[in-house]
């Protein structure tokens, strides 16, 4: 017998998120992909084998992971990475020296060091831009430029980029959209379908869901682009274990249903803190009073969990920081647990100050991550944490 969602596109997200890419195991019949622990094959006979040869370049665990974001994404081709930077380096080998890259100006700090720290030493060159204006992704193109790289909603300022808009930018210039889908997931955007040409995660975070593993996912439609990215994931070898594989598989089963508490309590909240300070001092997309929510409403299923607050000062931050009990101080996001940080001193301490001053990336500025708890708990935290401001 054949379970239905193996390897086509059909079927409601949860039901695909639940079953696209899996079969029951041949021996056992066990309904959860097996972890794969092994680092090799045995092979049938010189030159023959059942698939399989050495663990880094293919593990069934993963596949089973790679074709299941694959499905969720709406793409043909998955690749699991062992974390998300590891992703990035590795869609950044499909360029070469001399080749040009225009970026979003307000990205995770972890893709800017990657870039600026790293990168451009090998003659990658890296233009970056306020992506909300899409005729400034056109300013920035050059003869030269083979990528735009977005994130939407940006990490931490929430803004958002017109994903049709940056498609059409970067392809009538010969170049690749590339999207981070980090915050929003599958399950509230699918950049492919506004014709990015690769879709990447941090699997970390909402793929996984429950904060107990690092992973990388990227998605794409383009064969000959995706046989180029295995050949990379095979030589540089970011490749993830089985175990941390089976980890974010077990996470996307419940995507659906978790994304839509994120967004519950997203909402619940950020209309607290509006009451509670106004709505100038509180970035969500969700909001009306967002300067793109028009956007976020026309390319998003929803806002999520992601919320910004700017305080003013360091010092105000840190009382809110350090008073919160039900929300944790930590990096990182997307997890069922609520979690609160300063991004200008954790996430993003690796951009240069004057450069997120620039950006409007103050010390005040704290950002919450929504976990699926009850929301009356989260918001007598904030109560409390805020008493005193």
């Amino acid at each position: 017998m054949t379970r239905i969602y193996d390897d086509d596109l059909s079927g409601a997200f949860g039901t695909r998120a639940i079953h696209a890419g899996q079969r029951p195991d041949p021996t056992s019949g066990a309904i959860m992909t097996p972890i794969y622990q092994t680092s090799t094959y045995v092979q049938e006979g010189l030159g023959r084998n059942k698939g399989y040869e050495y663990a880094r370049g293919k593990n069934p665990t993963r596949e089973a992971l790679e074709r299941n974001v694959a499905a969720l994404e709406g793409g043909r081709h998955g690749f699991a990475f062992s974390s998300g930077m590891g992703c990035l380096d590795s869609i950044m080998k499909l360029f070469k020296s001399g080749d040009h890259v225009v970026c979003g100006e307000n990205v995770y700090g972890g893709t800017f060091r990657l870039f600026d720290k790293l990168l451009q030493n090998y003659g990658l060159r890296f233009s970056y831009v306020d992506t909300r204006e899409p005729q400034r992704i056109a300013d920035a193109m050059t003869p030269e430029t083979r990528m735009v790289m977005i994130e939407t909603p940006t990490n931490p300022l929430m803004r958002l980029t017109d994903l049709g808009a940056a498609a059409e930018i970067a392809h009538r210039g010969d170049a690749l959209l590339v999207v981070d889908n980090t915050f929003a997931t599958p399950y509230f955007q699918r950049p492919l379908d506004f014709g990015a040409d690769i879709v990447w995660h941090s699997a970390t975070k909402y793929l996984n869901g429950h904060s107990d593993m690092v992973g990388g996912m990227a998605v794409l439609n383009d064969d000959d682009l995706a046989t180029r990215l295995q050949f990379i994931l095979n030589a540089a070898g970011a490749v993830p274990g089985p175990f941390d594989a089976w980890l974010v598989l077990r996470g996307t089963k419940t995507l659906h249903l978790r994304m839509q508490r994120h967004d519950e309590n997203g909402r619940r909240v950020a209309q607290w803190l509006v009451e509670r300070l106004g709505d100038e001092r509180v970035i969500y997309p969700g909001l009306p009073t967002h300067p793109q929510h028009e956007l976020a409403c026309r390319q998003m299923r929803g806002f999520g969990g992601m919320i910004s607050v700017e305080l003013g000062t360091r010092e105000k931050a840190a009382h809110v920081l350090e008073r919160v009990r039900v929300f944790s101080l930590a990096e990182s996001l997307g997890g069922v647990e609520s979690l609160i940080s300063n991004p200008a001193l954790m996430t993003h301490a690796s951009v240069p100050i004057e450069r997120r001053g620039d950006l409007g990336l103050s010390e005040g500025l704290i950002r919450l991550s929504c976990g699926v708890e009850d929301v009356n708990d989260l918001l007598s935290d904030l109560e409390q944490a805020f008493e005193g401001l």
